[in-house]
């Protein structure tokens, strides 16, 4: 048979691969999405918490924040790579297990070190978790990436809202942040264990193991992407748009405690605010594709960040905040989706390798944190959250320069 017959059969039979079961194929994928972000947003909220638990300065939260996303570019590197060219199932669920290791020990630690040690076992572990499990779901169809990131986003943006409920309601039973913790902890194996059952197909192998690129391939095709114009572009937009969400969550509930003076649980409530509005907007952008440009209606929604960022800086009151902060949360609905679904669609056939090329763009996102503690640090926390609308401006630039070739994905 025609090598190029067989590997185009290879690489189709890949893809319907999760078709038997579909419907728990994706229900499971998401799920490990929902948990991913469940505890990220608990611990976000967290931060007063933790910071007066274990007396930290705004330096080591930076620190905290930014060495955990430096360790995972180290590790995630080879493990984008080895998504596509070895057993990704493999990689999933030892993933996974790492993942509740990590949840265990920040439960479980009671100094500095040992928090940021949990951090960085979690970085990694989450890149071969919930990375290569999104990457199987853009394998599943092709042709909806955009859709099934919009579903994805909305499977995150619920376990946003979770993580800092669930911090108020441990609070309220006595529980504290470890407790809840330990509870995501064992929430994680339970997942572990649905997901045990998945395929994970691998679109680069076929029946002949000699036939499957190695690591060190995997690895130059990774640079060679590096030196495609449209790869960086998509690279270096999703990092600068994530300033005025990921990096922003970061430093929310800090800057309600320190700057507008409110309560630690009033601030864990504006970190619920903020993910709450998030919820309906990244559902309705689930239809919403179907009709409308993904690029068009991120040029506008960027626009609408840039005037609401600062008259959230500028409200006065508790209440204007909190106002404000709800329709940023919502104009910032679907960035994540489309801009990855861009990505996704650049490198077609290497989805874990998508995963290796965002570390190589990581040192931005993951330096960002560590640079703007230290800021905050000498000039105050107010003059360092300006710096953040850096992200939508430099985003909107690229998105102007962009061509909107593409219309809305099939249904299928």
């Amino acid at each position: 048979m025609p090598q190029g017959l067989r590997s185009s059969r290879q690489n189709t039979s890949a893809r319907r691969a999760p078709a038997r079961g579909f419907s728990y194929f994706v229900y499971t994928l998401l799920l490990v999405e929902f948990l991913d972000e469940f505890v990220y947003g608990a611990r976000e909220a967290a931060w007063p918490l933790v910071r007066d638990d274990l007396r930290l300065t705004y330096a080591q939260i930076g620190l905290a924040l930014a060495a955990p996303g430096l360790v995972g570019i180290v590790i995630e590197t080879f493990l984008g790579v080895l998504g596509d060219v070895w057993n990704r199932r493999a990689l999933v669920l030892g993933g996974g297990l790492c993942f509740a290791a990590g949840t265990l020990l920040v439960a479980l630690g009671d100094s500095f070190a040992l928090l940021l040690l949990a951090l960085c076992v979690l970085s990694p572990a989450s890149g071969a978790f919930v990375g290569l499990s999104q990457a199987a779901l853009m394998d599943a169809e092709p042709e909806r990436r955009e859709q099934n990131m919009a579903r994805w986003a909305f499977s995150g943006s619920l376990g946003n809202v979770a993580g800092p409920l669930a911090l108020g309601g441990a609070a309220a039973l006595g529980w504290g942040w470890r407790g809840l913790f330990l509870c995501l902890a064992a929430l994680t194996l339970v997942v572990v264990v649905a997901a045990w059952r998945l395929p994970f197909p691998v679109p680069s192998a076929g029946d002949d193991d000699a036939a499957r690129p190695g690591v060190l391939d995997g690895l130059r095709d990774a640079l060679r992407a590096l030196r495609r114009r449209e790869v960086v572009r998509w690279l270096l937009l999703l990092e600068f748009g994530d300033f005025t969400w990921d990096v922003l969550r970061g430093f929310l509930a800090l800057y309600f405690v320190d700057v507008v003076g409110v309560s630690q649980s009033e601030a864990a409530f504006a970190v619920f605010v903020w993910t709450l509005v998030g919820l309906p907007g990244d559902f309705l952008l689930i239809p919403l594709l179907e009709r409308v440009r993904g690029l068009s209606y991120l040029r506008v929604s960027t626009a609408c960040v840039l005037v609401l960022f600062p008259a959230f800086m500028l409200a006065p009151g508790v209440t204007a905040k909190l106002f404000v902060l709800g329709l940023l949360g919502l104009a910032n609905a679907g960035w994540y989706s489309i801009l990855k679904a861009q990505l996704y669609r650049e490198m077609e056939g290497r989805s874990g390798t998508v995963m290796t090329l965002q570390n190589f763009s990581g040192i931005i996102n993951s330096a960002a944190p560590l640079a703007l503690g230290a800021f905050a640090q000498r000039y105050g926390l107010q003059a360092m959250m300006w710096l953040l609308l850096v992200g939508p401006v430099v985003l909107l630039a690229g998105l102007l320069t962009t061509r909107d070739d593409a219309g809305p994905a099939s249904s299928s």
